[in-house]
């Protein structure tokens, strides 16, 4: 069952086309969102998140309408939002910063409300950063405060924007634990440009550029849209359009295999770049 519906969205900020007719439903589990910087990932998220509102189409949240005020209300209650680009009060420890917008997401009983922020903190890993204040936080601190925000009361919805970036690799094994045990009777949509969160804990993946839904299933699948397009190569290939060194000295490459290579096994990045990192290297070409 379908708890989120985006028909035909346009989005323009200008003469720049954010959003060019995005469609696609969403459900319980963790749909991951891929796409190159420009794709229009934020915009769409922000207008999910009901902090823009699309110039045409129309979105759907578990049967509320984000135009209609009162069911706008009904939304972002129900909803967790990680911005990209977070703001915070930079006198307030951790713990104020959590109590003072769980007041704003209407948890005005204290003792609920402040078992819901040391519930946010655990989650996070921040138990022992309560009484810090934000200035003091490193970055990726930063980045788990902005992420337990989202987590207050428990939201059905969570919209999470790069919530891995600046995180350590212990931070990111953490964060992917914890969101696949938050996924269970949620819908969670991950925008991020780390391939392999996508492969350990989405159920779906969604690819998007020039504002539109390029492809649509599951990692599996987007590997697949590789097959037969993935090799290695003893010597530098001729031709090739995409392709890198390798810490080896052999070549690894995306597309049309050149002469003398070595057909392997493809990965969800290599079916992301055969969709858009072609059509990227044609546009800085021309």
């Amino acid at each position: 069952m379908s708890t989120v519906r985006i028909m035909g969205v346009h989005k323009s900020y200008g003469s720049v086309k954010a959003l060019d007719g995005t469609d696609f439903e969403m459900g319980e589990g963790i749909t991951g969102l891929l796409g190159p910087n420009g794709a229009g990932k934020t915009t769409l998220l922000r207008c999910l998140a009901t902090v823009l509102a699309p110039d045409q189409g129309k979105l759907d949240v578990f049967g509320f309408d984000p135009d209609r005020p009162n069911e706008r209300t009904e939304i972002r209650r129900r909803l967790g939002y990680m911005p990209q680009e977070p703001g915070f009060y930079q006198s307030f420890t951790c713990f104020d910063f959590l109590d003072y917008l769980a007041i704003l997401k209407e948890h005005v009983d204290p003792d609920s409300r402040h078992d819901e922020v040391r519930l946010a903190l655990r989650q996070t890993g921040l138990e022992d950063k309560s009484k810090v204040k934000i200035r003091k936080l490193s970055g990726g601190m930063r980045r788990r405060l902005a992420l337990a925000q989202s987590l207050i009361g428990s939201p059905p919805l969570l919209v999470l924007d790069e919530p891995t970036a600046g995180l350590d690799p212990e931070q990111r094994f953490r964060f992917r634990e914890m969101i696949s045990d938050l996924a269970e009777e949620r819908t969670v949509l991950l925008s991020t440009h780390q391939t392999e969160d996508v492969a350990a804990i989405c159920d779906r993946v969604l690819v998007m550029d020039a504002g539109r839904i390029r492809f649509d299933g599951t990692p599996k699948e987007l590997a697949e849209v590789a097959a037969g397009k993935v090799w290695m190569s003893a010597e530098r290939p001729s031709g090739a359009r995409i392709f890198w060194r390798t810490a080896e000295g052999t070549y690894r490459g995306v597309g049309d295999p050149p002469s003398g290579s070595t057909l392997i096994d493809p990965a969800i990045e290599d079916g992301y770049l055969l969709l858009v990192g072609a059509a990227a290297l044609e546009v800085e070409a021309a």
